[in-house]
């Protein structure tokens, strides 16, 4: 049966590429990105697949004015992809209330509007498949990634959370979780750093974590393709996974985190169990 996909940040990278494997299936698909016109030079004109549509997910009206459009088009919407979004690095105390306003207003708020917007369709139609697309590092803190990290662990707590409210209409969430994949995430198109309040105490190693970004551009191991046909994959499951942890490098930094976390978790297993009361119930 073909398939609507409605994609967020479809102008270049992952999304570009999720765009084209739907495509591939024989799957319908809206493509959308802040300009229009860097939808369609990266994915051609309209077509009977495609349907390319100006959206700015921070701005909640657009957001329900393209998924109206997507109707108008297709019928429906049977997969969306929440894919906008940047990193924001550099070290917390060096950035600004701007810097995390902005990172928090694409990453998560972003989310929240095309989500807001698209449900409705999802739950009258008692199907539907969400991805959030998030990362290793709403898995696992980092060095120099403080904001991003913290923008992408609200993400996968909203995204366990919404699974659990929508699963009796029949809906999937999934959250993807790449590890370092080669698209444009280094370049200053998906990555900015703040160091607007720079401090001498971190000169070093702001120097080296710069340095050590630069340096792996380019070489990541990921394939953006193979993941977007994983995704496809993934949106016929009939049991979908909630968590897609995508690359050998996070597979492995999630299971370390994972098995770091149950080791403290027996170590202060105790002093956790004596702070209950004692008649308590839950």
């Amino acid at each position: 049966m073909q398939r609507t996909w409605f994609i967020t940040g479809a102008t270049r990278g992952l999304g570009v590429e999720i765009a084209k494997a739907a495509i591939r299936a024989g799957d319908r698909v809206v493509a959308t990105g802040r300009r229009k016109s860097a939808v369609t030079e990266a994915l051609g004109p309209d077509s009977e697949q495609l349907l390319a549509v100006e959206l700015d997910v921070t701005n909640a009206d657009q957001a329900q004015a393209a998924v109206q459009a997507a109707i108008s088009r297709f019928g429906t919407i049977d997969v969306l992809v929440n894919n906008a979004g940047y990193g924001q690095l550099g070290f917390f105390e060096e950035n600004t209330v701007e810097t995390v306003n902005t990172q928090f207003a694409t990453n998560v708020h972003g989310v929240f509007n095309v989500t807001w917007a698209v449900l409705p369709v999802m739950r009258a139609a008692r199907k539907g498949h969400i991805f959030n697309i998030s990362s290793i590092a709403g898995l696992r803190g980092g060095e120099f990634g403080s904001l991003y990290s913290a923008s992408k662990f609200a993400l996968e707590g909203f995204s366990e959370s919404l699974a659990l409210e929508i699963a009796s209409f029949g809906l999937f969430v999934t959250i993807v979780e790449p590890g370092p994949f080669r698209t444009d995430f280094l370049t200053g198109d998906s990555l900015r750093i703040g160091d607007a309040n720079a401090i001498a105490d971190y000169d070093d190693r702001r120097t080296s974590q710069r340095a050590a970004f630069e340096s792996r551009n380019g070489s990541q191991p990921g394939d953006p393709a193979k993941l977007a046909d994983a995704m496809v994959v993934l949106s016929s499951e009939a049991k979908p996974p909630l968590r897609f942890v995508a690359g050998a490098m996070a597979f492995n930094a999630a299971a370390t985190k994972f098995s770091s976390m149950q080791a403290e978790l027996e170590l202060w297993r105790q002093l956790s169990l004596n702070t209950d009361g004692p008649d308590g119930s839950w």
